[in-house]
């Protein structure tokens, strides 16, 4: 079994010539190593291998890149025993558990006793693949994101059988790839696809209960909450297909845990063809002329010139960027009376209605922000029955701070404060069951994803005890497991210690 680092001259093999595939090989080939690319598909290793040569020409030519294009040790490897010289064999096949163990069984006749095994897979589990070895300890997980080249972040992934120091070989070769490496252990998801299941989940979950439509949710993700893009146009550019079986493969490895419960509304689109950019239609359309989605913002609407802030109120940076007079209030509750009456509350997870009957005037709930100084648009709901004036008046107030303004329908949570709360409930489920130290999976959010933000640092930014209250108003108002505390944010909320 291997005891030392892969050379940098050592020879790699990449299995599968796919879009992965080529991907990785041009990451092996330009960082100097001889690399083999084999695919059992005639011609498809061929095809890889010239696309991989001109991609890397194009960006010598742009000066992106500074290597000789023909000092590239690239090869086809035409059979899988021409891969014997190999010091690493990384797979990167289809996602079928039987082919890829058989796969590997073949390969362990080929290559010699100290050759790493790396399986790309993004979903199965590498403890499974490497069952039908002899020696299962020389296999690991090593994750790559698409497209390889560009994205930075790989995670290496450990099954039961694992030796420590094939783990420690892989990780050594990906940062000599220039590659940001996470560790990570073999459970459903790993890091990235296990984390960021609520992203997409409660944006469906909005759109289901007719909150909002696609465009509007997208729109408020990205415009207060600080995501690069929207989960709806991010499901329409992995593609539906893609992205449900993704949810669909998780939930079913967590034993149809209702927290990754797929979406209804998701499968009709997958049963309809509606599988986005790569069939022109998704959640939205695509093709020449088609124009972008529009969402649902509020029309205009006058400014009152003051409000009466009841104490320290989570809104005063908001208001703050505008021009109303803020006065101070007598009850110290933390709301924004407006001058008709209405109070303004900042959202806890608990729906307009219900703090308005509680409180025994109309409420209009703001949604949170990643950040209230540079946000460009807010969510805002009203309990049933608030007056259109006093809507009318929240509206008018946060529009004068520079806000767009996007009123959905009453729902507990609303958007960003949803979201985020689940990504970090996510995130401290995943450190909680040791499947990463807290800085790995807050980068591999960041860097996997594009966060703003990893989910832990964001959970401790809110503080653990407000992400708690939004997860409990949420679960005391559905009624449902799926917005269950973990257990880990229960305790640092309740002891007052970090998520981090």
């Amino acid at each position: 079994m291997p005891d030392e680092l892969i050379e940098a001259s050592a020879p790699i093999a990449v299995i599968g010539a796919g879009t992965m595939g080529a991907g990785i090989a041009q990451v092996a080939a330009v960082a100097g190593h001889p690399v083999l690319v084999y695919d059992a598909v005639p011609g498809a290793a061929e095809r890889a291998v010239g696309g991989v040569r001109m991609r890397i020409g194009a960006l010598v030519a742009k000066g992106r890149l500074d290597v000789d294009p023909a000092r590239l040790r690239l090869h086809v490897a035409r059979a899988l025993d021409e891969l014997a010289p190999a010091r690493c064999v990384v797979e990167a096949v289809v996602e079928d558990l039987a082919v890829k163990q058989a796969l590997f069984a073949d390969l362990e006749k080929v290559v010699t006793p100290g050759c790493v095994l790396a399986t790309n897979t993004s979903s199965l589990s590498p403890t499974a693949i490497a069952a039908a070895l002899s020696h299962p300890g020389r296999l690991v997980g090593m994750h790559f994101f698409n497209p390889a080249p560009l994205m930075r972040l790989v995670e290496v992934v450990s099954g039961l059988a694992t030796r420590p120091e094939v783990a420690a070989a892989v990780t050594e070769l990906a940062r000599g790839w220039g590659k940001q490496v996470v560790r990570a252990a073999a459970t459903p998801g790993f890091i990235v696809n296990r984390v960021a299941r609520p992203y997409y989940a409660e944006a469906l979950r909005l759109a289901e209960e007719q909150a909002a439509g696609p465009a509007t949710i997208d729109a408020v993700l990205t415009q207060a909450g600080g995501f690069r893009m929207g989960p709806f146009a991010l499901m329409d550019l992995v593609g539906q297909d893609v992205n449900e079986a993704v949810t669909r493969s998780v939930w079913t490895a967590f034993g149809y845990d209702p927290r990754f419960a797929p979406s209804l509304l998701q499968r009709a689109l997958v049963e309809a063809g509606w599988l986005g950019r790569k069939s022109g239609r998704g959640w939205y359309r695509y093709g020449d002329g088609e124009p972008p989605p529009r969402p649902d913002a509020a029309a205009g609407r006058p400014a009152p010139s003051w409000v009466i802030e009841h104490g320290p109120s989570p809104l005063r940076t908001l208001l703050g960027r505008g021009p109303a007079q803020v006065r101070a209030g007598a009850d110290g509750d933390g709301t924004v009376e407006l001058p008709g009456g209405t109070r303004l509350v900042r959202c806890d997870g608990r729906p307009a209605t219900a703090l308005a009957a509680e409180r025994g005037v109309p409420v209009v709930v703001v949604d949170r922000a990643l950040d209230d100084a540079t946000a460009t648009g807010i969510a805002v709901a009203a309990s049933d029955g608030c007056p259109v004036p006093a809507l009318d008046e929240a509206v008018g107030l946060l529009q004068a701070a520079g806000l767009t303004v996007y009123v959905i329908d009453d729902a507990p949570g609303l958007v960003v404060t949803r979201t985020v709360a689940m990504l970090v409930n996510g995130a401290a489920d995943a450190r909680h069951k040791g499947v990463a130290g807290a800085a790995d999976i807050d980068t591999a959010m960041q860097l996997g994803t594009n966060y703003p933000l990893g989910p832990l640092a964001w959970g401790q930014s809110w503080g653990p005890a407000a992400i708690l209250a939004v997860l409990d108003a949420l679960h005391a108002w559905y009624g449902e497991d799926r917005y269950r505390a973990s257990a880990l944010l229960r305790r640092v909320a309740v002891g007052r210690g970090s998520l981090l």
